[in-house]
């Protein structure tokens, strides 16, 4: 099983300087490529201080010319929010300046918050509708003269403009949690993204599942790849762990506010949650997270990541917005790659 990180610019403070935050992320990215992670992935998000990325193009290339060894991928764009011919073209454009090591993963979106600004009245069903068409459009018009009558496009032949640097096309991840998307994934030769989020560990089992159940339902596609991404603490010790599941904690319980689309947004940031509110979540708890992520010292982590393996997944990636300090955040990833990495060499 290989290792990545998974990384946006991420913001919970107004004082915070984005110009300072980009900075900190480029230097975690730096530690991943020299450390041996094999890809570094950056998502796609609109308005929200709370995941700044408004176009994961940008920050890859970037990172590009600062890196060496990781590939480089999309976690993911928003399906809906583009058009075949200008992703095909941009994502294309991309590759040719990063040397060929994109990856493209899509999703269907997940955030209402983005919908109604972007795309006012898209729901979830046809958000994923949308996805299920872009993916052959984009590998049409890589392949050339590609004419489109969908239900969400239409255009004449075209061929996108540039072609990718690999041939026939970067790798295609999509995003995944029901059978039916892994089914589509699959059938498309796409790789699938996962993650189980703050669920315990029989989410991580499900997921493969759903995931075998595709690749058998499709015997004539080879088996694509499939990566889970969690979010996960080295910590020093014990005390260290049990301040990490709290910081998770209030991370996760500002997440579900986001997706809940219900709480007061004032420039970019939503407003702040109490504690006396985070202590009252039905389901989010310290107690939670610190069981069912990946936090505590090297050797349960270790555990923890070997059962993954076990499952047969084949690359984990290190989901490391948290909410925590940059120190914090820097420490724990310079433990994963020197304490935790090496067991699975």
């Amino acid at each position: 099983m290989k290792f990545s990180l998974f990384i946006h610019m991420e913001r919970v403070n107004p004082a915070e300087r984005e110009a300072r935050l980009y900075h900190e992320m480029l230097e975690l990215c730096h530690m991943a490529d020299e450390g041996g992670m094999c890809a570094i992935w950056t998502g796609e998000h609109h308005g929200m201080s709370f995941t700044i990325a408004p176009n994961p193009f940008l920050n890859l290339v970037d990172l590009a010319r600062r890196t060496r060894n990781v590939r480089l991928g999309t976690g993911t764009v928003i399906a809906p929010f583009w058009h075949p011919i200008k992703l095909a073209g941009e994502a294309a454009m991309a590759d040719i300046i990063m040397d060929g090591r994109l990856d493209l993963g899509i999703a269907r979106g997940a955030y209402t918050f983005e919908y109604d600004r972007i795309m006012p009245g898209l729901d979830a069903w046809n958000a994923g509708g949308r996805m299920r068409e872009l993916i052959p459009a984009i590998k049409g018009l890589w392949q050339g003269d590609y004419a489109h009558d969908g239900q969400y496009w239409q255009f004449p032949a075209t061929t996108s403009a540039p072609l990718p640097l690999q041939q026939p096309h970067p790798p295609i991840w999509v995003a995944s949690r029901d059978p039916n998307s892994h089914e589509f994934a699959v059938s498309q030769g796409c790789n699938v993204q996962v993650t189980p989020l703050h669920q315990p560990h029989e989410e991580v089992v499900g997921l493969m599942e759903r995931f075998n159940a595709a690749c058998t339902a499709n015997p004539l596609i080879p088996r694509p790849k499939i990566m889970v991404l969690q979010h996960g603490y080295v910590a020093s010790d014990a005390a260290d762990a049990d301040l990490a599941a709290r910081e998770l904690n209030a991370f996760y319980n500002y997440f579900g506010a986001w997706f809940l689309n219900r709480r007061p947004v004032h420039k970019g940031l939503i407003k702040p949650l109490t504690p006396e509110e985070i202590a009252a979540h039905p389901f989010y708890t310290p107690d939670a997270m610190r069981k069912n992520l990946l936090i505590g010292e090297k050797s349960e982590v270790i555990e923890r990541l070997k059962a993954i393996e076990e499952l047969g997944y084949d690359e984990f990636s290190l989901w490391i917005d948290s909410g925590m300090s940059f120190a914090r955040k820097r420490d724990s990833l310079r433990r994963f790659i020197e304490d935790v990495m090496p067991a699975f060499a």
